[in-house]
């Protein structure tokens, strides 16, 4: 099942692509990186399972245009660390970075400084909405967040316990979690809030606060995670307290995914992280290359680079038992290099 489809503010990008207003010269060369020409791709926890089709879907619109790609950022969960990567990869005088901020305000001076060094710079799946990024691509938050709502709602009734476990400071976790609670409170307003504990993307944490949560709460109905890292140590605790609750998630990772066709976890939604990383790619290239693009604006008089993306979305998909195999990483990356 597909929610959502690539934002109509993907159209400037599109209409860039189509030269309609580029000079002959460029027209006749047509747009392709330069020999050397490299992008980069930087993320905080880079060992985690989900980037790797994101750098897939980056690499594949790169070898289209002759680019070369580099994956970078930190093992860590540590914001420190993540813009020291970062600030290491401007050394290498990139055309452009993708980065996935941890979180949004430390980074407005990092993109900034980048961008003002000739690198452009787009955020993805989380944003830093203050800098001058040129673009955002993510799936819809929002949306993801009603669509957990009317889930759980659907599965356990209008009257009942839900909780929450979430990983503040990073905006697209905080939105999937806020809007939810939102949503409930205007929709279902005998929906009761019992728990909502901060589990930061650890496993361990996750299982400590859902037994806590269980204990105090023996008739909890549900829970939603804004990620896959807390889900494997939520599901772990219900499992043990043989509870019956219905578990949702956004991401996915391998262990999950076992899960979910064991029947354990309800579904996941996961972005479209292909898309996500193609995207990305683009929206990063077309800005590093905005000659091609003439707006019918003030941007480049008034000193902006006139390719400008508010927000793409890459759209999710509903992850369930009877498509979980469509989502097996072990064989999306048989033949790929990971690399």
């Amino acid at each position: 099942m597909r929610q959502s489809a690539i934002a109509v503010a993907l159209a400037p990008a599109l209409t860039a692509l189509s030269l309609a207003t580029a000079s002959p010269a460029m027209a006749q060369e047509g747009l392709h990186c330069a020999p050397g020409e490299t992008y980069i791709m930087n993320v905080m926890v880079s060992g985690h399972p989900y980037w790797v089709p994101v750098y897939q879907g980056f690499k594949q619109a790169a070898d289209a245009f002759g680019c070369e790609t580099v994956f970078s950022g930190t093992p860590d969960y540590d914001i420190t660390k993540q813009i020291a990567s970062f600030e290491q990869d401007m050394v290498k005088q990139p055309a452009g970075i993708l980065v996935h901020p941890m979180q949004s305000d430390p980074f407005i001076e990092p993109i900034n400084r980048a961008i003002s060094d000739g690198t452009q710079v787009v955020t993805f799946a989380a944003d830093s909405p203050k800098s001058d990024r040129s673009a955002y691509i993510t799936s819809d938050n929002l949306a993801e967040a009603k669509f957990a709502a009317e889930e759980i709602v659907k599965q356990i009734g209008e009257t009942g316990e839900y909780a929450v476990l979430e990983n503040p400071g990073q905006s697209n976790h905080d939105l999937r979690v806020t809007a939810l609670i939102d949503y409930m409170q205007q929709h279902y307003p005998d929906m009761e809030l019992v728990g909502r504990q901060a589990t930061n993307q650890d496993s361990t944490a996750a299982y400590r606060a859902t037994a806590s949560i269980l204990q105090a709460n023996p008739e909890l109905g549900a829970i939603w995670i804004p990620e896959a890292g807390s889900a494997e140590g939520a599901v772990a605790a219900i499992l043990e307290a043989k509870s019956d609750v219905l578990v949702m998630h956004a991401d996915i990772t391998p262990a999950t995914l076992e899960h979910i066709k064991a029947g354990n976890i309800h579904m996941a939604l996961n972005p479209n992280q292909g898309m996500q990383g193609f995207m990305g790619f683009m929206a990063t290239f077309m800005a590093a290359h905005s000659e091609v693009f003439d707006p019918f604006n003030d941007y480049r008089t008034s000193g902006y680079n006139p390719v400008q993306i508010p927000f793409i979305d890459n759209g999710f998909a509903v992850i369930t038992k009877d498509n979980a195999d469509s989502f097996d990483l072990n064989t999306y990356m048989q033949g790929r290099d990971p690399a």
